[in-house]
């Protein structure tokens, strides 16, 4: 996985995760490693990821590869050098990995679409009819994305009490269990991106956690959607997993009824296995699990979403994010959010004999993890943490 990261008297730069050390890569450059690359050091020395991602995958598989080589198990080639390019994570800050200019959430996961129907429309279809015919989504808030460990406040803003708007802050403060997309390479205004091509232009999968104040967004977003209930915060990783790097945990995605229109039809196995898990920590009490999830429970795949975005003629570039939505499981273990864990507040979810929530309390620290197996090895995804804060 690759993210910024700083050390001592170092500027932030590129590092490459491995265990419990990170590789500097500005150093390895600069030792001469990737010299028959004809790769230029100071693609490494930025503070975000987004010159490195401009290379394009030729140069990130070269790279890789090389990398692959210098640091698999018996190979020399660090030994004399190995505290110069082995930084340990205790003396590491961690960074925001790209420069983000835009930021789209989407709605990806139907059983966490199912749920709010259920909630809100109990006499209805729990799907609006245009749920399963494209991916819905809205632009978010690209500034106050945060990277992973930043204090949350909570948020402010109009909300109903018995009946009638007041100001103050959220009460129904929630997190939402998401993966993100990095998109790898820009597509010129007006040209839009096919099914078939859109997995070229994601450079990498990340953690995302897509903070909501759900009495607000409940009041404002009629008839535009949300505004204020998630525009004050989401917390992103510190680190992005290359798309290359997932393609042993392609699975096949759910049936998809009905057929969706051409432009939306893709082939084989266009979604991935990834173990899903959120933890609530309280300020005074210890550590619980609250979901166990599973990337694999999204309706629509990541190149629907971007064929989708684009179709219009929308332009990515590199660096922005697509989430996917909450993902949450068909049983009640796996909701990927408290509004679905306590049912909107009528069921409290137990922490311990004594402590309870139905939303997020002052001093609640979430952590979001992900990870999958390769070969009978865990391959993580990272984390994601924040804590809440008045």
């Amino acid at each position: 996985m690759y993210g910024i990261f700083s050390y001592d008297i170092a500027s932030p730069r590129v590092g490459l995760k491995q265990d419990d050390y990170i590789l500097d890569l500005e150093v390895v450059a600069l030792l001469g490693y990737f010299n028959d690359l004809k790769i230029d050091p100071t693609v490494f020395a930025q503070p975000v990821l987004n010159d490195f991602i401009a290379l394009g995958k030729p140069a990130h598989r070269a790279i890789r590869q090389r990398l692959n080589e210098l640091v698999s198990s018996g190979t020399p080639a660090f030994s004399d050098v190995h505290d110069q390019v082995f930084i340990h994570e205790s003396r590491v800050q961690m960074y925001l990995p790209v420069h983000i200019g835009d930021y789209t959430d989407f709605y990806a996961g139907i059983h966490h679409a199912e749920n709010v129907g259920r909630m809100f429309r109990p006499t209805s279809d729990p799907l609006l009819p245009n749920y399963k015919q494209l991916p819905v989504a809205y632009h978010g808030r690209a500034s106050s994305i945060v990277v992973s460990g930043t204090p949350i406040r909570r948020p402010k803003g109009q909300f109903l009490h018995e009946g009638k708007p007041v100001f103050g802050p959220s009460e129904a403060l929630d997190f939402e269990l998401e993966l993100g997309l990095i998109i790898g390479k820009n597509n010129p205004l007006g040209e839009s991106i096919s099914v078939e091509e859109a997995e070229d232009y994601i450079f990498g999968v990340t953690l995302f956690n897509d903070w909501s104040a759900r009495d607000i967004q409940r009041w404002e977003y009629q008839p535009l959607g949300p505004f204020l209930g998630k525009n004050f915060a989401s917390s992103l990783s510190a680190w992005v997993m290359p798309f290359d790097e997932l393609e042993s945990f392609r699975v096949a995605g759910p049936p998809q009824d009905p057929i969706p229109l051409p432009y939306l039809q893709t082939t084989g196995e266009k979604h991935f296995s990834f173990e899903l898990e959120v933890c609530l920590q309280p300020a005074e009490g210890e550590k619980i699990c609250i979901c166990r999830s599973n990337a694999r429970y999204l309706y629509w795949n990541f190149a629907q979403m971007i064929a989708h975005h684009t179709v219009g003629g929308c332009n990515l570039n590199i660096g922005d994010v697509l989430a996917t939505g909450t993902i949450s499981g068909s049983t009640p273990g796996s909701y990927g959010s408290l509004l679905e864990l306590s049912w909107n507040g009528e069921r409290p979810l137990h922490l311990s004999e004594t402590t309870t929530r139905t939303f997020l309390a002052d001093g609640d620290t979430i952590t979001l993890h992900g990870w999958g197996f390769l070969n009978g090895v865990r391959v993580d995804l990272g984390d994601v943490t924040g804590t809440i804060y008045s």
